[in-house]
């Protein structure tokens, strides 16, 4: 299940996960954001023993944005045991996110 995070402090206790975590901040607005949204979910089912996703709206949590150096959307932000391993900016399709999803867990 994908979680839509709004508070920075709930993203901090988030990180923290022995799974590898997945952050997507998104825009509404964004059309890549958009469309990698099922791409997500989809992976979010195959492997939802392995990740957590969660998606981080950039306008209404506009600190967190800024914390992470998101500049651009969708940013995806991969956390494992509580340090970052790994950014992507822009969409990635399913094949590609997976094999990363693969190389990083």
């Amino acid at each position: 299940m994908i979680h839509h995070i709004e508070d920075e402090k709930i993203l901090m206790e988030v990180i923290n996960n022995e799974k590898l975590v997945i952050i997507d901040f998104f825009a509404e607005w964004c059309g890549p954001c958009q469309m990698l949204t099922p791409v997500l979910k989809s992976l979010d089912e195959k492997y939802s023993d392995e990740i957590e996703v969660y998606k981080v709206n950039v306008d209404e949590s506009q600190n967190a944005a800024m914390r992470y150096g998101v500049t651009a959307m969708p940013t995806l932000v991969f956390f494992k045991d509580g340090e970052e391993v790994e950014r992507q900016v822009g969409y990635l399709d399913e094949d590609e996110l997976e094999s990363l999803i693969k190389e990083l867990k």
